[in-house]
Formats: C-alpha cells, structure tokens, sequence
C-alpha cells in the first residue's frame, strides 16, 4: 500500500485537477492548492513525503514558498514545476533546496517517474533515521555500533566514514551516486581524496558482503560516473 502523502501547489486549474488524479491514481494521497498562504499552512499542519511547486504563482512565488520551507524542513523533496526553460532559473531552484526540476509541458509518464524517485528516496532515508539495523542478502549493518555481519557470518567493525558511505548509497538503493556527491557529503571540507579512494571502499564493501567479488550483486562501480547499491 502506498502511504506516500503529496503537497501539490499549483494555480492553473486544469493542470492541477490533471496532476492530482493522476497521483491519485498511481495510490499517493494529495493536499493541493493554488497559493503559498495556504502550502506554507498545509505543511505545518501535515508530514508530506514530497512537495510539488509550480513556480510563477500569485502573491508568493514557488521559489519563495520553497525558502519558507526550507527554513525549517531541510528533508521533504521538493519538485519543482515551471514554464520557463532557463537554466537560471533552474539554478535558483536547486540553490534554494529543490531536489528537481521539470518543465512544461512535461510528458505525464517521466513526471510520475520522477515522483515515484522522490518519493522512494524519501522513505528510504525516513527508514535509515528509524532503525538502526539493515539486512540485505545474509548481510547485516547496525549503524549503531558501526558493526556488520557479513556474508560469510564475520564480524567485524567499521570506521565512521564507512558506514556514512554505506547508508549514503543504501538510502539512494538503485539509483548511481556521484563521485561528486559522494565527495560533498562524506568528506565535506576534508582534503578530497582521489577517485581511487572511493573505488578502494567499494573494494572493501565488496570484500565484506559480497560472495562473488568479480561479479557484484549489491555494490556496483559505473565507470565515470559513480556507484549503486541494489539488493
């Protein structure tokens, strides 16, 4: 069952009635309104998984509902919505705290796409926050103590910044985080390591959890890219 709750913000009309059915249909509950009064009220009131904002709206724009909300919401994904195809603008967005962006008119099978990302994303890390366990194959984490079980039933314990980058890639299961990301959100202001770095702890995980290290099921290397976890 899908217990995924929207915040839709959006002043046309139509396309709002349009947008909401259909999240409707694929089993998300949706809140929706046509100003930033009434959002900013709404997401007091209410837990949303996932925020959509259309951008030019009357009285308050999306970019300044966004900046309310971020005052003191640093996690709900937000999507914004827009008419205009400037990358300033996109810029702004992402900027403000936006984790996407998407044109119109937009092709009603990517926007869900994209929704259903946000959406998993976000109950990912919601899931991380909650518990301290995580078993994937007869592997397990506790982010606790920083100890694993791995596959071969050993156990062994884990330096801080391994187990970030473990949860880092476990809430974006099946998605490919970026050396980029990866870089700003594991070492931060840190002397950056080189790529090969990175590639030694996928090494590592790999050693760790995996039964056959040259064909890896769960921690996967995307050349140029960066790195997935799948179950």
């Amino acid at each position: 069952m899908n217990t995924a709750k929207i915040l839709l913000v959006e002043d046309e009309i139509n396309l709002r009635k349009a947008i909401q059915l259909n999240l409707e249909l694929e089993g998300f509950t949706v809140e929706s309104t046509d100003n930033g009064k009434d959002a900013l009220s709404l997401h007091k009131k209410n837990n949303f998984t996932l925020i959509i904002l259309d951008v030019m709206l009357p009285e308050m724009s999306g970019f300044e509902i966004c900046a309310e909300i971020r005052k003191q919401d640093s996690k709900t994904p937000i999507l914004f919505l827009t008419a205009k195809h400037t990358s300033e603008d996109k810029i702004t967005g992402l900027k403000l705290g936006a984790d996407d962006y998407l044109t119109k008119p937009f092709n009603l099978e990517e926007f869900l796409l994209r929704v259903h990302i946000l959406t998993k994303r976000n109950n990912l890390i919601e899931q991380t926050k909650t518990i301290t366990q995580y078993t994937f194959g007869s592997n397990s984490i506790d982010f606790s103590t920083y100890e694993i079980i791995t596959y071969n039933h050993s156990k062994i314990e884990l330096t801080k910044r391994e187990i970030e980058l473990l949860k880092l890639l476990i809430e974006k299961k099946g998605e490919v985080v970026s050396r980029e990301e990866i870089l700003d959100k594991i070492w931060g202001t840190d002397v950056y390591p080189s790529s090969r770095t990175i590639d030694n702890y996928i090494l590592s995980f790999r050693k760790y959890f995996e039964e056959n290290q040259k064909s890896p099921k769960h921690f996967h290397s995307i050349r140029g890219v960066g790195y997935k976890f799948t179950e």
